[in-house]
């Protein structure tokens, strides 16, 4: 079984429609969607509850403590039941037309990421395109990673290889978490391949990333993880 996570959080202009293409791409796959909303004001979660109500492969939980993306994405892979479990974004950020292209290499790696920084990936915005990736070679650097994309999100992992860290703390705050499930992939050396993705402009609702918050929680988990080391 194929788990797919999206954490959500105001996002009813765009989960319906979300959900409908990724069951269409992964149609072939035995799967399950898990929802994981922080009770969004827009009532994303119920919207979900409403829309996909009988469908035993649409699963939602609507958390009202607990917050927060890492920490959303940790309760989906504590609820899911899949061998192989992706996680991504839920406003289209992150393409289902990428998802046959990461499964096609579940057999082969341990953990595949879609790579804007690697030839054919790409954003639309090209500012934000342009500071991701100048940071993004900062982080690469500093941590002595191999891979391309440390900030990406959108990932494919094998659940038998969950029990090698301790996830309940890895997956703490923003998308800094990332930062440290490839710190702790290198150091286990998992099977890693990156795939090319190409990240659209937001089509619905609000970006919930704040550059600066976003930038000092980082830079602190990068130097937590450089002084940790022996």
């Amino acid at each position: 079984m194929i788990s797919v996570i999206l954490p959500t959080y105001n996002e009813s202009g765009n989960i319906e429609k979300l959900i409908s293409e990724i069951s269409q791409k992964l149609k072939s796959y035995p799967i399950e969607i898990i929802v994981v909303d922080d009770d969004s004001p827009d009532a994303t979660g119920y919207l979900v509850k409403k829309k996909f109500a009988g469908n035993k492969s649409i699963k939602i939980f609507i958390r009202k403590e607990d917050k927060g993306l890492a920490r959303g994405v940790y309760y989906g892979i504590g609820k899911s039941k899949g061998e192989i479990i992706i996680v991504m974004d839920s406003d289209f950020n992150h393409d289902p037309e990428v998802l046959p292209h990461l499964l096609a290499y579940k057999d082969s790696y341990d953990l595949v990421i879609g790579s804007r920084y690697i030839k054919g990936g790409g954003m639309e915005d090209r500012l934000r395109y342009v500071l991701s990736l100048i940071y993004n070679l900062l982080i690469k650097n500093l941590l002595r990673l191999k891979t391309h994309d440390n900030l990406s999100g959108f990932f494919l992992i094998k659940r038998d290889l969950l029990h090698k860290f301790e996830k309940e703390n890895i997956f703490v705050g923003y998308g800094e978490y990332f930062i440290r499930l490839l710190n702790i992939a290198h150091k286990f050396n998992f099977k890693i391949k990156e795939i090319p993705v190409f990240y659209k402009n937001r089509i619905s609702g609000v970006s919930k990333s704040k550059f600066l918050p976003m930038f000092i929680d980082y830079s602190k988990t990068v130097f937590q993880i450089l002084t940790s080391r022996p």
